[in-house]
């Protein structure tokens, strides 16, 4: 079977491709300007990939996708339109850019409307490193998918079954330009391979597995160490017990602790704010953390997952912090949510990009052992978090922690608390950050929780 090794690659015309969408946009952008628009933005993407699924040693399915997008949008004063196509035609260009300035015609001043400001328009461009294309062939795909379940599905007798192992390879280029003068330029590549595997018989079964995920290939890990690793996850489910309801510590493991920073991310945003739906209003200056605890966004870092020297509205940029000594220093604003708020923009139209949450401890197994007694986390259920009021109550499973040490499998509990309350009880961040978001966090550990369970 294949490893991840280099193929004959046939000639890179992304760049080519590039110049193509950056010409289209200047197009779309002189007739928007000759329809009457007095600002213009046009967003062009060209996307392709390479997804195959395997089960139980067979082809279930090889999809290879290519998909192009142009979004036009266009403002008359204060009132905007915006349209899109996925047809290249000149008469589909042309009928896009009409559409959308009929559109504009007809809407309501919004005040907040229009692009950023001129002076904010990114200038540099460095090469952040995120343009690694895989030529895969559909075969050695499947070979790789097919490595990673057998290696796990060999890796232990108790595996009784498999929910399929997956390859999929992906590169994405970019340009958005605006009336300005902006026009910036984007190559992405992405790669994953992925297997999930069944444990146990009847009404025992458990379900578990494992993922890698990158930029690069190289990057990416064996498949069938991936394979191995969903195999041990699995087994490891087996047996679960419930637990009696009561107050204690809960210590999430780094894949899952990344959500309770999209919790944050999600009530700082602005359109949260600006829609008055977010358990932290006005709270820029305050402390939410403890004081040693620190997020910094890195925007420019090589190889990252999110890394752009500009956002959705041609922004530039810049590494700041979004928390500093547990303080929040700022909103997560684009352009629009800032007008709305009147507040300036933070580059972060279309969202954040790489985020590095501060350490004060070692791996989950040390931390385990300063926890003491309380529940590992591993797995969250169900969408139970008013982001109004903060309260959160998620279903979970995961392991039961008793004087240190990991014991038993556990599930068919809930964790409640209130998300500014857990915030403030974070009493450790790990060292042992699972690197496949752009959320760089270790384990966390929240210091009082309420779990409840059947027993």
């Amino acid at each position: 079977m294949n490893v991840i090794s280099p193929e004959v690659s046939p000639a890179d015309d992304s760049l080519q491709r590039l110049e193509q969408l950056a010409d289209i946009s200047q197009r779309l952008l002189e007739r928007a300007k000759a329809l009457g628009a007095t600002q213009a933005e046009v967003s062009c993407s060209d996307e392709r990939g390479l997804d195959v699924n395997v089960r139980l040693g067979e082809v279930e399915t090889v999809e290879s996708t290519r998909d192009r997008g142009i979004a036009v949008t266009v403002y008359f004063g204060q009132r905007k339109g915006s349209a899109s196509t996925a047809d290249l035609r000149d008469s589909s260009l042309e009928s896009t850019v009409a559409q959308a300035c009929a559109i504009a015609r007809h809407t309501e001043d919004d005040d907040a409307a229009g692009l950023a400001e001129a002076a904010l328009m990114a200038r540099d461009f460095p090469d952040l490193d995120g343009w690694h294309p895989w030529e895969l062939s559909a075969d050695a795909a499947l070979d790789l998918a097919l490595a990673c379940e057998a290696a796990g599905r060999e890796a232990d007798a108790r595996i009784s079954n498999s929910d399929g192992a997956s390859a999929a390879t992906a590169q994405s280029l970019s340009v958005y330009a605006n009336s300005h003068g902006f026009i910036g330029r984007e190559r992405s590549s992405h790669h994953s391979i992925g297997c999930a595997l069944i444990a146990g018989q009847g009404d025992g079964m458990q379900r578990d597995g494992w993922y890698s995920s990158a930029l690069a290939r190289e990057d990416l890990d064996d498949a069938a160490s991936i394979g191995r690793r969903a195999a041990e996850r699995t087994v490891a489910r087996l047996d679960p017990r419930s637990m009696t309801t009561a107050q204690m510590p809960v210590l999430y493991s780094p894949e899952v602790a990344r959500s309770l920073i999209g919790h944050l991310l999600g009530a700082v945003s602005g359109g949260a704010l600006y829609r008055r739906a977010s358990f932290l209003l006005d709270s820029v200056g305050t402390r939410l953390f403890p004081d040693w605890f620190g997020i910094e966004e890195l925007p420019l870092l090589r190889r990252g997952l999110r890394s752009a020297a500009f956002d959705g509205d041609g922004v530039a940029t810049r590494n700041s912090a979004l928390i500093r000594d547990g303080i929040l220093e700022r909103y997560i604003l684009g352009s629009y949510s800032a007008r709305k708020l009147g507040l300036p923009t933070t580059a972060n139209a279309g969202g954040v990009h790489n985020l590095k949450v501060r350490a004060n401890a070692g791996d989950l197994v040390s931390i385990a052992r300063q926890m003491g007694n309380g529940l590992l986390v591993t797995e969250l259920m169900g969408q139970g978090v008013n982001s109004v009021t903060g309260d959160y109550s998620r279903g979970a499973g995961g392991f039961r922690v008793e004087n240190g040490e990991i014991t038993y499998p556990v599930d068919g509990i809930t964790i409640a608390g209130n998300l500014k309350d857990m915030f403030a009880s974070i009493e450790a961040v790990g060292t042992d950050i699972d690197t496949r978001s752009h959320v760089h966090t270790g384990s966390i550990l929240v210091g009082r929780m309420t779990v409840a369970g059947n027993d």
